[in-house]
């Protein structure tokens, strides 16, 4: 019997077990009253000693070895979330090293097209702008629009004022398409794979560029407005935000969860180096070959690669038996709700709070300190990434009318801090998280909820992004401008963080569910952190323009506050099915790296 086969019976087997068992999937923690429902709140009454054996005594089960801390009823099992691949070999078995490589091809795709694409949108309109003048007015002077070229006959208000509502337009449609759809391929991932929604996420991006392709190719024929079908798409299947979120949650199954926020963090670094690096790579080759499309052409390599290493080589994460696992606990929900789960009446009924209930849960096993932790979490999470996304625009802006900086100051500044981030992300946060953790991260560390490191992690992140706008408030010079932007970079480390943080909250089989809804939270501050942010800029650059700075350094101070209610040590310990409580050897899930 191969591999898949041993998987699904695995899994069939556990569904009759999880099914027709008795309840006492939390047995071990119910005996007296120091456990608070929903979640652990005193674990260092379960610290093994300095002489006691790291990875316990193991005990069998179908998986084979289970590792555990302690000893009888409050024995905590080591985490086994790569039981499912024991016994295939290495090329077979998911790791985050597989998925780095092609996901730093995906990134530096998403920023190489970034600028080329603001300025073919500028030359598109242009020509379109060019030609209706010309045919309502006689006396108009027709001056040719060239791809790739400056065109200083396009700097005029009435262009830049179509490019700014096309770019609007844009923005709001990918946004909420994207804050719809999140939620529902991060639970279809938790169902059917990690590696399906990835490569649809990439084919969405790529019919964009291909849409891109054609109408910068035919600009006569077919009109600038397509490129808002292409970005359409890419809302549909998800973008980048979704790109990211199953990233994370293929870490998240191959990954030990205390040593999850390093994995999250090398993908942050490989999306701040392709922010980073992109613009860069793709601005020397349109010189070299001096074709605009030449790096949309690259950019559809990039995209194509990334699929064919996702289809060949990258081993899928999520086993069998979890998906099928996942289907089953899916299709008894469904059954439950009746004709009122009919996708049609679903689509109806559907509202963008909807998805958010995973941040709120109140069935078994869910407690108000669990809801607690989630939404502060997720606030937290928002806020900081409502600010990266409302700050770019606002930095370049601010630091050509104080500093004069062109083209040149403002790419080295770019280069600078995103650098910064990029070596916090990937030297910065493994080192500690190693010299506290441990070589494996496993000393005296259980799944069961952040732990206090990852919550003094999240602040001192928020203080470091707190103390650079702070930063940029008061300085004066660019040098000190400059410090300050390396300063907030440092608090990159707080992303990867709260999103390991979060996924320690909840069981395997709600990971994707849970970073899809994060995703929804995302493409909103996509949308608002931009709208908000620059209103405060434009309605106070001529009386004192620092007053946006205030405004940001104010937000992270309120993010700072709610981190500060963040509790220790709270899981979500809801049975794997709702007609019956998981088995003590489900209850693995719930477990420690080894």
């Amino acid at each position: 019997m191969d591999n898949e086969a041993v998987f699904t019976a695995d899994a069939d087997a556990e569904a009759g077990v999880r099914i027709g068992a008795p309840s006492r999937a939390s047995s071990r923690y119910r005996d007296d009253d120091r456990v608070d429902k929903g979640g652990i709140t005193n674990l260092e009454q379960y610290d093994s000693t300095e002489e006691s054996p790291l990875l316990g005594d193991g005990s069998s089960s179908h998986y084979g070895s289970v590792s555990t801390f302690g000893d009888g009823e409050h024995a905590v099992p080591a985490w086994q979330g790569m039981r499912d691949f024991n016994g295939l070999p290495w090329w077979k078995k998911p790791s985050v090293y597989w998925l780095l490589p092609p996901f730093l091809l995906f990134t530096l795709a998403f920023g190489g097209i970034i600028v080329p694409k603001l300025n073919l949108i500028l030359t598109l309109i242009c020509r379109e702008y060019m030609a209706e003048a010309s045919r309502t007015d006689p006396q108009f002077s027709l001056l040719p629009v060239v791809f790739g070229d400056d065109n200083p006959q396009c700097r005029i208000p009435e262009v830049q004022k179509r490019v700014a509502q096309f770019t609007l337009y844009g923005s709001l449609i990918s946004g909420l398409l994207s804050a719809i759809t999140s939620p529902y391929l991060g639970a279809l991932s938790d169902r059917h794979g990690r590696k399906p929604i990835l490569i649809l996420t990439t084919l969405g991006m790529l019919v964009g560029e291909v849409v891109t392709i054609f109408t910068a190719t035919f600009p006569d024929t077919i009109s600038v407005n397509w490129i808002l079908l292409g970005m359409a798409m890419d809302g549909l299947t998800g973008s980048f935000i979704v790109g990211m979120a199953v990233a994370h949650s293929y870490a998240t199954d191959c990954t030990a969860p205390q040593l999850r926020n390093v994995a999250f963090g090398y993908f942050h670094g490989c999306l701040f180096t392709g922010i980073a690096l992109g613009p860069i790579i793709s601005g020397y080759i349109i010189k070299g070959t001096g074709s605009v499309l030449s790096a949309f052409y690259i950019a559809l390599g990039c995209h194509a690669a990334f699929i064919l290493f996702l289809l060949i080589f990258i081993p899928e994460s999520l086993s069998k038996a979890r998906q099928t696992v996942a289907q089953e606990k899916h299709r008894i929900e469904v059954e439950r709700l009746g004709p009122a789960a009919d996708w049609i009446n679903q689509i109806r009924s559907y509202t963008l709070v909807e998805p958010l209930k995973i941040l709120y849960p109140t069935g078994e096993g869910s407690s108000g300190a669990i809801r607690r932790n989630l939404m502060l979490l997720a606030s937290v999470d928002l806020i900081m990434f409502s600010v990266a996304m409302g700050a770019m625009t606002i930095v370049v802006y601010y630091t050509n009318i104080e500093f004069g900086w062109g083209n040149l100051e403002t790419s080295k500044f770019v280069s600078i801090v995103n650098s910064c981030r990029v070596i916090s992300l990937i030297v910065l946060l493994p080192i500690v998280t190693r010299l506290v953790r441990g070589s494996t991260g496993t000393s005296k560390q259980r799944n069961t909820g952040s732990d206090k490191f990852d919550l003094y992690v999240i602040r001192v992140a928020v203080l470091f992004d707190m103390a650079g706008f702070l930063g940029y408030t008061l300085a004066r010079s660019g040098g000190a401008f400059i410090l300050s932007g390396a300063l907030a970079s440092a608090g990159g480390i707080g992303s990867p963080t709260l999103g390991s943080a979060l996924t320690k909250h909840v069981p395997p089989d709600r990971t994707g569910q849970l970073l899809g809804a994060v995703g929804l939270l995302h493409a909103l501050g996509r949308i608002l952190g931009p709208v908000i942010f620059n209103a405060i800029y434009g309605a106070t650059v001529g009386k004192f323009r620092q007053t946006v700075f205030i405004c940001l350094t104010a937000t992270f101070g309120l993010a700072f506050i709610c981190s500060l209610f963040i509790r220790p040590h709270v899981y979500l310990d809801e049975p794997e099915f709702p007609a019956s409580a998981p088995t003590a050897d489900e209850s693995e899930e719930e477990s420690v790296p080894h």
